[in-house]
Formats: structure tokens, C-alpha cells, sequence
């Protein structure tokens, strides 16, 4: 009788051994994160509006395959994410791999663009319905989180057609540039007087990189999203009462913000 009581309780102890085991092999998937941040550079209007759906990835496996990272469902004024402000879309637990597509789903209706305090209605031709496709081929790691900055560049995106003459219109055809901030480095300094009011580019081998307005109170800019090298920051006042300058040979380095300190602009 002993024995039996013994030998069922031996029992008891190895099944729930192994149940214990099962469980915890069956919890411990591999995942890490998946954050996606909008940001952009200036334009020559005084909004542009854009109404943001969702924002979905897929490991291109798939293209059913598309697993929704935030649902904003609202509109965004991209002119006020410049100088190193982000809006976070969305953020997602994902099991660990590569996934090669992000896509932004836009709102058919609702983007408008503010051009001498005049509002005007933006149509997109294409990609309300299957999404505007970036490739990022994204590895997630686990228990990283892995960020991806989305530069929706204003001033490309807005396309005018006809003439002041036989009215204008204004279409929406968004230009995106998706970079994983873990590889990038940002520059940031102040600009005086702030009355210059000038546009701050990053530029390397003749491209701009990264733009920004300086602010217009503190002169202090932020150009984020930069992949290492070596870059020339190029001021550029709106202001006509003042001279462009160049500070050449500045250096980024990943995950580094590099304060170039106090730039001085001349007077005409």
C-alpha cells in the first residue's frame, strides 16, 4: 500500500515536471520590438496636412501577410515634426526575423495643404488602398527594440498642377525615406541672429541628407536620422537681410548627437 501511494505520487511529481517544461519551452519565443516614428523636413507651406490610417510590416513571405503596427486613424501637420520632433505610429511585439516591407495606409479624404493661409484639399491618387511600400528589411532581435524613422518629406509630396490662371491643384504623392535609427547620428547646434530664420541642411557628396527649420525663438536645430561620415551643414537664411554660411567637415557618429555649438550669421 506504501509503495502504491509512493509510486502514484512519483507519478504525479514527473508529469507535472514535465508540464512545467512544456509550458515554459511554449513562453519562451523569441520576439523583440518594432517601433515606427514619422518625422520631416521643411516645406514652403504653412501645413501640410496628412491623414495616416495605420501602418502595417510584413516579412515578405507573405503579401497577405501584413501585421497592423498602429492604427493612428488621424491627421498629422508633418511641418510641425521638423527640428527633431517624432510622432510615434505605432509599436509591436514581433517573433524574431528579417521583414522586408512597412507600408502606410492613407486616408482617401481628409489631406489639405495651407498655402498663404489659404487651406486647399490634397487628393492622392494612389495608395489609399494598398498602402505606400517602403522596403526596410528589418531585423528584429530578440528583446531589442528595433526603430525605424520615417522621413515623409513635405516638399516633394506636394504636387501642384495647372496654373494660377486656370486654378490650381494640389495631389498628394508621398515621398518617404525609412532608415533604422539604430545606425544613425544626429547634429544639432543654435544659429544667431534668430531673425535670420534659416533652413539648416546636411548635405555629403552633393546630396541633403537632413533639413530642418532653426528654431525661431531659441536658434537651436536638430538634424536626426544620419547614417555615419562626414557631412557639411549648410545655413540657409529666409531672411534676405542676412549671408548663407557653411560649417564643413562635420563628423556623425552612430547612436552620437554632435553639438557644433554656436553658428553666427552675417548681415548683408
Amino acid at each position: 500500500m506504501y509503495y502504491s501511494k509512493f509510486l502514484k505520487l512519483l507519478t504525479a511529481a514527473v508529469v507535472s515536471s514535465f508540464m512545467i517544461i512544456g509550458c515554459g519551452t511554449q513562453s519562451d519565443s523569441k520576439t523583440g520590438s518594432f517601433q515606427v516614428l514619422l518625422h520631416d523636413a521643411p516645406a514652403s507651406y504653412d501645413e501640410v496636412n496628412v491623414f495616416i490610417e495605420r501602418v502595417e510590416v510584413n516579412n515578405g513571405a507573405d503579401e497577405e501577410g501584413w501585421v497592423t503596427v498602429g492604427e493612428p486613424q488621424q491627421v498629422f501637420d508633418l511641418l510641425e515634426l521638423t527640428n527633431g520632433v517624432l510622432q510615434p505610429l505605432g509599436e509591436i511585439e514581433l517573433e524574431t526575423g528579417t521583414y522586408e516591407q512597412v507600408r502606410l495606409i492613407l486616408n482617401q479624404d481628409g489631406h489639405s495643404v495651407v498655402v498663404d493661409g489659404v487651406s486647399h484639399n490634397m487628393f492622392i491618387p494612389s495608395g489609399s488602398q494598398t498602402g505606400i511600400k517602403l522596403n526596410v528589411n528589418a531585423e528584429i532581435q530578440p528583446d531589442i527594440t528595433y526603430v525605424l524613422l520615417l522621413d515623409f518629406d513635405a516638399n516633394r509630396s506636394v504636387v501642384v498642377t495647372g496654373n494660377e490662371n486656370s486654378g490650381q491643384n494640389y495631389l498628394l504623392k508621398p515621398v518617404i525615406k525609412a532608415t533604422n535609427q539604430a545606425i544613425t547620428g544626429n547634429i544639432e547646434g543654435t544659429v544667431s541672429p534668430v531673425e535670420a530664420e534659416p533652413v539648416v541642411y546636411a548635405i555629403a557628396s552633393g546630396d541633403t541628407l537632413s533639413s530642418t527649420y532653426a528654431d525661431t525663438t531659441s536658434g537651436n536645430f536638430r538634424l536626426i536620422g544620419l547614417e555615419a561620415g562626414t557631412y557639411t551643414v549648410s545655413f540657409a537664411p529666409t531672411n534676405e537681410n542676412f549671408q548663407s554660411k557653411d560649417t564643413t567637415g562635420v563628423e556623425v557618429t552612430v547612436d552620437e548627437t554632435n553639438d557644433i555649438g554656436s553658428i553666427v550669421l552675417d548681415q548683408n
